[in-house]
């Protein structure tokens, strides 16, 4: 049985639930790719669960992008 995931699971790995699903959704794009492999044990075949269960388990990073919002604007 597949394990339902809620935000409060993701709490700590990124600073934004925004940014958690941008990284699913780029490391499940990739997973999608024949030539991909995943970095966890797989217990489903959807590249979307397998993503977020590599985010959950520390094997994908999500990188906090810096940006120039501050110097944009002066």
């Amino acid at each position: 049985m597949l394990r339902m995931y809620s935000p409060e699971d993701f709490e700590g790995k990124t600073e934004s639930l925004y940014r958690l699903v941008l990284a699913a959704a780029r490391r499940s794009a990739q997973l999608a790719k024949p030539e991909a492999r995943p970095l966890v044990h797989v217990r489903s075949k959807k590249p979307t669960v397998v993503a977020l269960e590599e985010i959950l388990e520390g094997k994908v990073a999500v990188s906090e992008a810096r940006t120039d919002e501050e110097d944009y604007f002066e």
